[in-house]
């Protein structure tokens, strides 16, 4: 294996790493909205799985926000700063990976 198949199994790796790391983050991003979404309406019984589901994954990282964030009566914006907190560490994390390898 020369230097340049080197290169281009790094620069493979990379791009696959960045991707995977991309793809993770606009999923728990999309999981964010719909559990805002799902506590907006009622859901039927046979949704409360999923909706305890969306309980345990995104209300511990959003709780870290909504200690920090007072709420502006009914509304609470720490869904909105945790996806923009997300957004801008996935955009870092990508540029390093790329940076890295």
């Amino acid at each position: 294996m020369g230097s340049a198949d080197t290169v281009f199994a790094l620069a493979d790796t990379a791009s696959s790493v960045q991707r995977f790391v991309s793809v993770f983050f606009q999923v728990y991003i999309l999981l964010i909205l719909a559990y805002v979404l799902t506590s907006w309406i009622k859901m039927p019984y046979a949704l409360h799985r999923v909706q305890r589901f969306l309980d345990d994954v995104c209300e511990p990282y959003i709780r870290l926000f909504r200690r920090v964030l007072p709420a502006i009566g009914p509304l609470d914006l720490s869904p909105i700063i945790a996806i923009i907190t997300l957004y801008i560490a996935q955009t870092i994390l990508v540029r390093l990976i790329g940076h890295l390898l």
